[in-house]
Order: C-alpha cells, then structure tokens, then sequence
C-alpha cells in the first residue's frame, strides 16, 4: 500500500497516573521509523493507556515523548493526524450491527470530510468516489482482508467475523486514512497459535511497507520487534531489526506493578476498563 514514511517514536521515563495511581511508569525506548513496537505485559499494567498516551488521545504525568517528531502533549493534535487506531476496545471498536461495506463506507466519508484537503472536497462527485474506492481497495489489501470470500461478501456484519477478520477489517479502516503510524491494541487476543503468527505477519508486512506500527500483545512479543514491557518485569537490550532504526534499545517500564487502578480487568477483553477510564478523567478526556 502507497503509505508515507513512518513515524519515530520515543519515550523517556514516560508515566501516566490517575485518581487511583500509575496506569503506567518509567516507559523508556526508541523506535525508527517503520518499526514493529510490540507493548507486552501482564493484563492491567498500563499497556492501553501507553498506546493511547504515545498516539496523542492521553496525556502523560511525566517524562517526555514524542511521535514522528512531535512532542507530547503539546503537540497531541497534531499526533492524532498521523496516528490512526486499530481495534482498541472502549475506544475505536467495530459496530457488530454493521456490515463490512458499512463500515467502510463510512471511514472513507469521515476521511474525505475530515482528512482530505479543500480541494478534493471540490472534485467532481466521480472523481471523488473513484479516490475513495480506490483508497478503501488499497486499505483492504494491504490489510489481508478481501470482502468476496467473507460469509456474505461485504454485507457480512461484524459479528459474524471471526476474530482474525475483524482484526484485519480494524487495521484496513485505519489504513484508510494513509497514517504514518497505526496502533492496535489486544493484537494477539483470542487468537490460536496459527492465527497469531498471521496477525503478527500482518502486522510486520506493513511496517516493512513503510508504516511504524504500535501493538499492544498478550503473548510474547515477536522477536523483530522493539519490545516494550509494562508492568513488573523488567528487561534490557531488546533490540529491533529494522535497517531504518537507529538506537533501538529494550524499555525498562513501569518498576512497581500497577497501582490499584489496574485492578479491575474485563474478563472478556483482557483490557484494563477501569484503570482506562480513571486515566482518562484524570486527563480531562471521556
């Protein structure tokens, strides 16, 4: 897929708290543009909020961070532009109601109302659903998915996906809007060990392409990658393969478990829902 270059990222001593403690502490590492950025940990240590603070929809307690060479927070709205989010649960989920051409359909308008330039409004209607068609085939290629071999090709709704699809469905929709870095989050969960390794591939081929990519994992993280741990474990020298990284390095996150805001877990998501929530209100965001 035709994607611009990727998006550094970086962290030092990065932490977030809210009302009842760190969602996450001391996320220090390095990642080149066009990295695979894998966040693992135990299952409410922080790693959503981490995602979300290093795409620019959080805003951190301390340290210091920047992505594609913005700093954050001062420069979260501009990080929000570069930054699409896949699947992250309580935030950009898919409508189980809708159907895959729905869904679609709908990303492509929000882009081209809100992400595309004046003068692309003005184009001729054909003109402008020729872009968006092409745009939305290039997205699902890129994403693996191809609608014709879905149950009902793209009248399918999302609750009828198997959770591969719908990972794959989640990352074309961000693609749509052609960011220099995208973010999932539970990228491995529910998934078996063959499914795993295809989501893992996915999601190595587009950085390959071009585009940094930031997942949150449940599992271990892919060796490639530029591991990011929260949580209590503590690691050094992890170390990511990309020619185009310079100084990668392993983080050593987070040196206490997470506080009691990280207690509550949805058992279904394996997402920390309420440490999620707390962070966002100590931020000021719903």
């Amino acid at each position: 897929m035709d994607s611009p270059h990727g998006a550094a990222v970086t962290a030092g001593n990065l932490g977030l708290k809210g009302p009842r403690g760190w969602a996450f502490r001391e996320v220090t590492f390095s990642a080149g543009p066009g990295s695979l950025i894998a966040v693992e940990g135990p299952s409410g240590s922080g790693r959503t909020c981490l995602l979300l603070t290093l795409t620019g929809r959080m805003r951190p307690s301390e340290g210091s961070a920047e992505t594609g060479g913005l700093r954050l927070p001062r420069r979260a709205a501009a990080v929000r532009r570069i930054a699409a989010l896949g699947p992250v649960p309580g935030v950009s989920e898919l409508d189980p109601a809708l159907t895959v051409a729905e869904h679609l359909r709908e990303r492509a308008l929000l882009q081209r109302r809100y992400g595309g330039s004046l003068r692309a409004l003005l184009r001729p209607r054909r003109e402008r659903a020729a872009a968006a068609g092409a745009r939305i085939d290039a997205a699902l290629d890129a994403a693996g998915l191809d609608p014709a071999t879905l149950p009902k090709a793209e009248r399918t709704r999302v609750r009828d996906l198997e959770r591969l699809e719908a990972l794959r469905l989640s990352v074309a929709l961000a693609l749509i809007g052609r960011p220099a870095l995208i973010a999932v989050d539970d990228a491995d969960l529910k998934l078996s060990d063959a499914e795993r390794a295809e989501a893992w591939e996915l999601l190595r081929a587009l950085a390959a392409d071009g585009t940094t990519v930031l997942a949150v994992c449940s599992g271990p993280a892919p060796k490639d990658a530029v591991t990011v741990r929260t949580g209590a474990l503590r690691t050094t020298g992890a170390t990511n393969s990309t020619a185009s990284t310079a100084e990668s390095t392993g983080s050593t996150d987070a040196t206490e478990p997470a506080d009691s805001t990280d207690t509550n877990t949805d058992t279904d998501t394996g997402t920390n829902t309420e440490g999620t929530a707390d962070a966002f209100a100590a931020t000021g965001r719903s």
